[in-house]
This record gives C-alpha cells, structure tokens and sequence, in this order.
C-alpha cells in the first residue's frame, strides 16, 4: 500500500500548474479509475492518451498490484487524494513540500 500512496503523491507533484498549483481534473479521474475501474476498461481508457503499448502494460501490471488492495484501503487512498488536493487548492503545492 505505500507504493501506491507514493505514486499518488508524485502524481499529484507532477500533474499541478507551475503558479497557481492547481492540480488538472484529468488527474483524479485517471487515478480514481486506477483504484476502482476493471483493468479492461481502464486500459481502453488510458489508451486515448496514445502511450506506448510497453508503458500501458507495465502501468496494468501495477494496477493488478492495486487492485488486491482491500475496497476499504482503495477507499482510504481516494479520501486522502480529495484531502491533498483540497489542500494544494487552497494553500499551494509548495506547502506540501519539504
């Protein structure tokens, strides 16, 4: 589980607009359908950003680590997803950071 809390968390640092820190939609609807989607569904729907065939299949080999994660745990992560983000709305990213 805390793999996939630090991949959460680098996403997060990667995904946000430089000033402003706020973090693109997009990327809590990829990391929601990463917890909770079937991996079938999630492939096609992480395909319609044209990666390579080879970064697909490792982030569904990833994802089949995630989905033997507990509902109750995959829960736990969303909520501290919607936490992070609240918090890097209001006060910034670079509150977030060491």
């Amino acid at each position: 589980m805390r793999l996939s809390l630090s991949v959460l968390l680098v996403t997060l640092a990667l995904c946000s607009y430089g000033a402003t820190d706020i973090i693109c939609p997009s990327v809590f609807t990829d990391i929601a359908a990463f917890l909770f989607v079937p991996d079938l569904p999630y492939k096609a729907q992480i395909q319609k950003y044209n990666a390579p065939d080879e970064l697909i299949e490792a982030k569904l080999q990833v994802k089949q680590c995630t989905n033997n994660i507990t509902l109750k745990n995959r829960l736990l992560l969303s909520e501290i997803l919607v936490k992070l983000s609240l918090k890097c709305t209001r006060l910034g990213l670079s509150s977030l950071l060491p």
